[in-house]
């Protein structure tokens, strides 16, 4: 699991690889990850925006912008926690995604950006 706190806002994250929807064969690597959205702030915020940078192993670099995440643009108060999980696939069995999330404080109505930890994207196999 990889930590970071930006703006007293905690993102933690956790990665496996999926095989049951991978098929290497064909160069699909499918990767689930696990997100922690923890307010340890004093104010209220809501989630807006998500930016991705996902790195392959065969050099591509994908971006992926949009609103919310799942569908959804919570709503977090102090000390409390927005959890969720997503996917990632890749053409190659190793790479790493980082990125951003743009939130906004609800008292003074200000969008601020939050940092997502780097982690690694890696089939068990690799790392042996």
């Amino acid at each position: 699991m990889v930590k970071t706190r930006t703006h007293n806002i905690e993102i933690s994250v956790e990665c496996k690889y999926w095989p049951q929807h991978s098929l290497p064969k064909e160069n699909h690597y499918f990767f689930i990850y696990f997100i922690t959205i923890e307010n340890k702030s004093d104010y209220s915020v809501q989630l807006l925006k998500r930016h991705w940078d996902i790195f392959d192993s065969t050099g591509d670099k994908r971006e992926v912008d949009g609103d919310g995440v799942v569908g959804e643009t919570p709503i977090i108060e102090p000390g409390r926690k927005f959890e969720y999980n997503s996917g990632c696939n890749l053409v190659s069995d190793m790479g790493y995604m980082k990125g951003f999330y743009t939130l906004i404080n609800i008292v003074d109505e200000k969008e601020f950006t939050v940092n997502i930890p780097r982690f690694d994207l890696i089939v068990p196999s690799k790392m042996n």
